[in-house]
């Protein structure tokens, strides 16, 4: 095929994917800032080719944050090919009414998709949101509870403390066990709990992000009449979750799912419509899930990259397959830190460490620093710990591919081999 100039007038747009370089729908009323090069284009691959990435592609770095987070390349690589103009509707997603049938056909997608990924049942709303997880630390309590009532909240970490600290504004909370003493290394046995048998609901964070800690089991509330509710935000569709043991579950989506700006809430319509007088009309779940998340504009195109997401997961097989993925990845870098002897560290109990957020130490913490800086070198980033612990902090959310988790050991191994 001849080679094309990008200073053509109507030269179509170009994207590099690996050793191919492919066709994008032409758009020439951007102007082209590209000095005069010549490309030689070796085939014509079809949007289906382009999108079918098997391996990061080798100008994108491997991102271990916390969030926001990676996305799968495939997906970013969609939402580019359709950014100008989505389905031939003549503008992009971000220009849509949400009021549309287009807009509306996104987001009706995106939670169908989500109740297929997580089996969710007709009984329970899925509701697109905004304010992040943190806004869900108020709306919980305003929602589920009057000013009066009791609720426990089983603190593992900083996300379940500030839900609990927030949740004093609007109800009356207890900490019924809380593993600040020990710096948030463990889950206590469900057993030995002291559960207020008129609590409204039992809240938990489900996987620490900071601290590295997640629940492999649930506990059940003592109130018969009691729900459990969880935070997701940093393991939010990384594995089958029966959502029929939770009233509610409240996930951010800038971890797993999508970019941030968006927060999704599956709660139990039975326990919808009855929020405190003084909740906000925004905080009121009742309000959003008889408007199908519309009520207000909501962030459309952070839930056209959720939907996108979701679709891709049932791609791949479904959360079964996804789980069995991520064990293998994490079992890859917490097996190189075990068998450093004392190199690296991990803090955490063994029985919950988390499959998402890997926190470690290194034996001397003066070369911190230096693995942080040849770690970006190598193009792996965003390894620091949390700033209120220190360390390093490895994310492997879904996204991350299992290359990324392989260059990451190596490297450690070799830091190793430098500086024992």
């Amino acid at each position: 095929m001849a080679a094309t100039s990008l200073n053509a007038p109507n030269a179509p747009l170009l994207q590099k994917t690996h050793q191919t370089h492919v066709f994008l729908k032409p758009i020439s009323t951007i102007p082209c800032q590209t000095s005069a090069r010549r490309f030689s284009i070796s085939c014509s691959a079809t949007t289906q080719d382009r999108l079918s990435v098997q391996s990061q592609s080798q100008d994108r770095v491997f991102n271990f944050a916390a969030g926001p987070a990676t996305l799968p390349e495939n997906v970013l690589l969609k939402a580019q090919s359709e950014l100008y103009n989505w389905h031939g509707s003549g503008m992009s997603v971000m220009e849509m009414s949400h009021r549309g049938k287009d807009f509306r056909s996104i987001i009706e997608k995106a939670e169908a998709d989500l109740r297929s990924l997580l089996n969710i049942p007709e009984n329970y709303a899925v509701l697109f949101l905004q304010g992040g997880a943190t806004t869900q630390f108020a709306a919980v309590p305003l929602n589920l509870c009057a000013p009066g009532d009791s609720v426990d909240y089983l603190v593992t970490g900083s996300w379940g403390d500030k839900a609990f600290k927030e949740a004093k504004k609007y109800c009356n909370p207890k900490v019924i066990w809380s593993g600040k003493s020990e710096n948030y290394v463990r889950v206590p046995s469900f057993d030995g709990l002291e559960l207020n048998p008129n609590a409204k609901y039992l809240h938990i964070c489900a996987n620490e992000t900071i601290y590295g800690v997640e629940f492999k089991d649930y506990p059940v509330p003592r109130n018969p009449n009691g729900v459990l509710v969880a935070d997701m935000s940093s393991n939010f569709c990384s594995k089958p979750v029966d959502v029929t043991k939770f009233g509610l579950i409240y996930a951010g989506a800038q971890k797993n799912v999508g970019p941030s700006g968006v927060c999704i809430v599956i709660v139990r319509k039975d326990l919808l419509g009855n929020a405190q007088e003084i909740t906000p009309v925004m905080l009121d779940y009742k309000i959003h899930a008889d408007n199908n998340s519309l009520y207000n504009t909501p962030p459309c195109y952070g839930i056209y990259m959720c939907g996108l997401v979701f679709e891709d997961l049932l791609k791949q097989g479904g959360l079964d397959e996804v789980e069995k993925k991520n064990q293998k990845k994490a079992g890859i870098l917490y097996n190189a830190i075990d068998e450093s002897k004392g190199f690296y560290r991990c803090p955490v109990e063994k029985s919950v460490r988390s499959l998402m957020n890997v926190p470690f130490t290194l034996e001397k913490s003066e070369l911190e620093a230096e693995f942080l800086k040849e770690a970006e070198k190598e193009k792996m980033v965003q390894l620091k710990g949390h700033r209120s612990v220190g360390g390093m902090r490895a994310s492997i959310y879904n996204a991350m591919p299992l290359a990324g988790v392989e260059k990451l050991v190596a490297f450690m191994k070799d830091f190793q081999a430098k500086h024992a």
